[in-house]
């Protein structure tokens, strides 16, 4: 925003922040969190705390001291950016994702060389987990963790010097002791535990929602486990090479003969298929046109917008041996759906959904493409609220960073839902 821009909205924003950071114990903290914002939304190239401050006029120690230093606790104001998300937005799903954030150094918390999206190739960088409570019409990034590198935990090397110097590198970012190298499907687990309160640590009691995300997580059976044990629904997208049995396949028992080693147990005698397969085995007219949604691009041969494509829906087995079968030997039903474009020689995208059996084909579509939001969060994030702009080196520090820009999209989205709106009394 301009100056003058933000400066029409002020009262709205000094309002919205008073209600997220309210949890902060003082005074000046609240006021700093509010200048912090205000940096955010100006205008400006950069958005770390030298130029923020520029911008504002103030000493930068100012920004620096509350986001590094300063005492206040980044997952209260998180709580209350869920809580105004589900009253304001009225989520759909939870999306799931990941994002990079190039770095030149190698001192900055979970820096190694990764594949970084922001560079499209393996770069120096940071990659953020994130969950995000989504709709069509708008979404807000909830919660947020670092992931952490096997290169930034020194209890998975057995080198005593290399052990050390991850040691000193932990230290120097102040990185807790007791986080360590985990999966990013683990660290997604957990954050939908702490927003939905499935576990003991689970304190924001947010509503179970289907999971979206892309074949990152959705490629780990372990992650499509865990939301099943935790009676999430969910959408993944999964890779055509995943091997599943159709829904109607069904385990066989050999017979037995008394005396003749053990008894034979129920399974599957065929060889699973890949989903490719089972798709192309169904062919492309057991598919159906569905519109999921209208976009902003009219021509004149599309003058709605509307975003199109033949899709197919299947009921299958996924066939993996850490998949617990039933007593009977059968493995558990889902949803498979692949996109087949017109004029595709052949399908370009897959999903497996655990939805109810009777949900529509549109229904399914629907959820499967919203993922189409968060591209649009991270772009906002990134170019316009300096999501990946953070030059600190300490973990807390970025945390509250990643916290703060996410608040300041909150803080957009409500401005674009009414741009009129007065500040509350």
């Amino acid at each position: 925003m301009k100056p003058e821009e933000l400066e029409q909205v002020r009262p709205r924003l000094a309002a919205f922040a008073a209600e997220m950071l309210g949890g902060l114990a003082r005074a000046d903290q609240r006021a700093k969190g509010e200048l912090y914002l205000r940096g955010l939304m100006l205008d400006g190239k950069r958005k770390s705390m030298q130029p923020m401050a520029e911008r504002l006029g103030v000493d930068h120690q100012q920004l620096q001291q509350f986001v590094t230093s300063s005492t206040w606790d980044y997952v209260d104001v998180r709580h209350r950016i869920a809580r105004w998300a589900d009253a304001f937005i009225a989520p759909e799903a939870y999306v799931i994702d990941d994002t990079g954030f190039p770095k030149d150094g190698v001192d900055s918390p979970g820096v190694a060389r990764m594949y970084c999206g922001a560079l499209g190739k393996t770069g120096n960088c940071q990659v953020g987990v994130s969950v995000h409570a989504v709709t069509d019409w708008a979404s807000a990034a909830i919660d947020w963790r670092l992931f952490l590198p096997q290169s930034w935990d020194d209890t998975t090397v057995t080198d005593p010097d290399a052990a050390a110097e991850i040691r000193g590198r932990r230290s120097r970012s102040k990185v807790p002791d007791d986080l360590r190298h985990k999966e990013k499907w683990r660290l997604a687990l957990d954050m939908l535990d702490e927003i939905t309160g499935n576990d003991a640590a689970g304190e924001w009691g947010l509503p179970d929602r289907p999971v979206v995300a892309d074949a990152g997580y959705g490629d780990a059976t372990e992650f499509r486990l865990g939301l099943t044990e935790r009676g999430l629904s969910y959408v993944l997208a999964v890779k055509a090479t995943t091997t599943a049995f159709p829904a109607d396949a069904l385990p066989q028992t050999l017979p037995y003969t008394p005396g003749v080693g053990r008894r034979p147990v129920p399974r599957y005698r065929d060889q699973p298929a890949n989903l490719k397969t089972l798709i192309m085995t169904a062919g492309r007219k057991a598919g159906r046109m569905v519109t999921w949604r209208h976009g902003s691009r009219k021509t004149p041969g599309n003058p709605t917008a509307a975003l199109r494509s033949r899709f197919l829906a299947l009921r299958v087995r996924p066939a993996n041996r850490d998949i617990p079968k039933a007593d009977d030997g059968s493995l558990p039903e889902c949803w498979l759906l692949a996109e087949w474009p017109p004029g595709e020689p052949e399908p370009t995208d897959y999903w497996l959904s655990t939805l109810p059996a009777d949900t529509r084909l549109r229904d399914l579509v629907r959820l499967a493409k919203i993922r189409w939001r968060i591209e649009h969060d991270y772009r906002e994030l990134k170019d316009g609220l300096g999501l990946d702009h953070f030059e600190g080196r300490s973990w807390i520090g970025w945390h509250r960073h990643v916290t703060l820009a996410a608040l300041a999209q909150a803080f957009c989205t409500q401005l674009r839902y009414d741009p009129k709106a007065p500040a509350p009394a």
